[in-house]
């Protein structure tokens, strides 16, 4: 393993793939070492970007009450989850879709949170993966202390948390990060900065020379990485992991990214952003730099795409099918996911819903 993460924090994002797919090896680094892992990853992002889509028509039908798209972030989600055990525990924010994707979240688990159902998000921890979290930061607290856990139980698990540049303002991020620092727990905290805290442009977020820069103040390292290079995200992952693992503690990732759509569907990009920074981004788009670095390298295969392609289509309609009219669940279901065992009170809760549910026919 090279070494990625040190101690100097670089302003310059690691970038082994360039916009081009022609290979920038980094530290002696070369990509085409995961080039072996790379169409798997390329089949991640392609079923990320077409339930991503699925996800916005749906809401769009009113199916969905809110949907954060995650169009150009699917690198960076894609190339952090592949770069850890399927035992290491995600605690992510909510615009994690490929991370879901990649731990074997089924699609319509996902859609039904956003639709309100009861059973939304179940299906989650089986795969090791928190349920989706829509206050901003608090994710990040869930995580180091679940980290502590691992370090006392001697599992030699590491988790990562989840946030956007926006999230990093937020007090209970600077708790858990000093923390995570004081405790040496085994934790990512993965940094998606996507350019806006919904219409809150970055530079009018923090004046260090960047958020991994704070890990400075912490006593952790920070490293930034270009989160549109899956390569680049999956190797310093998987070095910030190997790190957590040998007791070396937590380390601050900055994904240097961008979000191609809204911050939800209920929010307007065009009235703080240009046509021209979008475009800009568009060009950099994570999945067609990774098909131009495999031609580059003689690993595409056409089989590849089509299979990616098939296989997004298949996650559409298993998505569709399980959120399009879906009825709520039993109300008193709701009780079931509290605790391993319900405590008295919550039978009588249940108990007293039942009846008046029954009441009223």
């Amino acid at each position: 393993m090279a070494d990625l993460i040190i101690d100097e924090v670089a302003l310059e994002p690691i970038q082994l793939i360039a916009p081009d797919g022609h290979p920038t090896p980094h530290h002696g680094l070369d990509p085409t070492s995961v080039v072996d892992r790379l169409p798997a990853m390329y089949r991640a992002m392609v079923a990320t970007r077409g339930v991503d889509e699925e996800m916005v028509n749906l809401q769009r039908q009113g199916q969905l009450a809110l949907y954060p798209p995650c169009a150009g972030q699917e690198a960076a989600q894609v190339g952090c989850a592949t770069a850890l055990r399927d035992t290491d525990w995600l605690f992510p924010q909510y615009r994690e879709l490929g991370a879901f994707l990649v731990r074997g979240i089924d699609p319509g688990g996902v859609g039904l949170s956003w639709r309100g159902t009861w059973n939304g998000g179940l299906g989650f921890v089986e795969r090791c993966v928190a349920p989706i979290c829509i206050a901003i930061g608090t994710n990040t607290l869930h995580a180091v202390g679940a980290a502590m856990a691992s370090t006392w139980l001697g599992d030699g698990g590491v988790t990562v948390a989840f946030i956007g540049d926006g999230g990093t303002s937020e007090g209970d991020v600077h708790e858990a990060l000093n923390l995570a620092a004081v405790q040496q727990a085994p934790c990512i905290v993965f940094v998606q900065n996507n350019g806006w805290a919904i219409s809150t442009p970055t530079h009018d977020q923090y004046r260090a020379p960047s958020l991994a820069h704070r890990a400075i103040g912490y006593g952790m390292p920070g490293v930034r990485v270009d989160g549109n290079d899956v390569a680049a995200c999956h190797m310093v992952v998987a070095e910030a992991a190997e790190r957590a693992r040998r007791g070396d503690g937590p380390t601050l990732v900055e994904a240097v990214t961008y979000r191609m759509g809204p911050h939800t569907t209920s929010d307007d990009p065009t009235r703080y952003r240009s046509e021209g920074e979008v475009a800009t981004w568009r060009a950099l788009d994570p999945i067609t730099r990774c098909e131009a670095f495999l031609r580059h390298v003689g690993a595409w295969d056409d089989t590849l795409a089509e299979e990616a392609a098939s296989h997004a289509a298949d996650l559409r309609r298993s998505l569709r099918d399980a959120v399009y009219d879906a009825p709520d669940g039993p109300a008193t279901e709701v009780f079931e996911h509290v605790f391993a065992e319900p405590t008295p009170e919550l039978l009588r809760q249940r108990d007293e819903l039942a009846a008046e549910l029954e009441r009223e026919g």
